[in-house]
Parts: C-alpha cells; sequence; structure tokens
C-alpha cells in the first residue's frame, strides 16, 4: 500500500472530489497538515497519484468501489445485468444497486403474478 498509484481521468476527478468532500485536512483547496505559517496548496489535489498517506490511509477506504478499484481488492464484483463494477460486502451478491431495485421488483411483480394465478383458478 506504501506504491505510488499512478491515477487515470476518471479516477482523478473522483480523487479530487473525494478529497475536497471528506478530508478534513482539506481547507478551500490547502493542505492544513503542510500549512507552516503560510497556506500550502494540498499535493493530492495537483498530482496525477495517490502521495497524501492520510487520504490513503483514512478518506479513499469510504468509497468502497474506488478503493477496489485501485487496489485490486476481491470486493470489486461485475453486475449479472448490466456488467457494471460495484463495491460488495458479501459473496452472495449479483446485482448493481441500481439494477437490485429493479430486478427485486420485477421480481415481487412475478411473484403475485403466479400466486393470483392460484388463487383465481
Amino acid at each position: 500500500m506504501n506504491a505510488v498509484k499512478r491515477l487515470t481521468p476518471p479516477q482523478i476527478r473522483k480523487v479530487n472530489t473525494l478529497v475536497k468532500r471528506e478530508c478534513c485536512n482539506c481547507d478551500n483547496g490547502h493542505c492544513i497538515l503542510l500549512d507552516d505559517g503560510e497556506e500550502c496548496v494540498c499535493p493530492q489535489l495537483i498530482s496525477y497519484s495517490l502521495l497524501c498517506k492520510w487520504f490513503r490511509i483514512a478518506v479513499l477506504p469510504a468509497d468502497k468501489l474506488l478503493y477496489a478499484e485501485l487496489y485490486h481488492t476481491e470486493d470489486k464484483k461485475r453486475c449479472t445485468e448490466c456488467g457494471a463494477f460495484f463495491a460488495s460486502k458479501s459473496n452472495s451478491v449479483k446485482y448493481c444497486p441500481e439494477c437490485r431495485k429493479r430486478i427485486t421488483r420485477r421480481q415481487a411483480a412475478e411473484r403475485m403474478r403466479k400466486r393470483r394465478a392460484l388463487v383465481t383458478r
């Protein structure tokens, strides 16, 4: 986890959004940890790699999908419906959150249709 990770442009956008929104050391684009009397630009915001140790340890795990994408963990799964990658905590999950809602509704409707068909006969 100490190796410097090179980021793709979409990953850079996700990381920068995460830094601005979640990092407690980022104050209006300035790093509080590197402040020695004058403001210093956050190195993570201007870098194309993961430099900040605090970001890697404390902030990045908050975005499970990005973390799995960068560190190639096995938490990343592929949705059987749409093929998109998503983060999962369970082995039995087959669908991404967007598809899961749609499929659950479709399966419930089909189940109720069968149940009503048995009652009307």
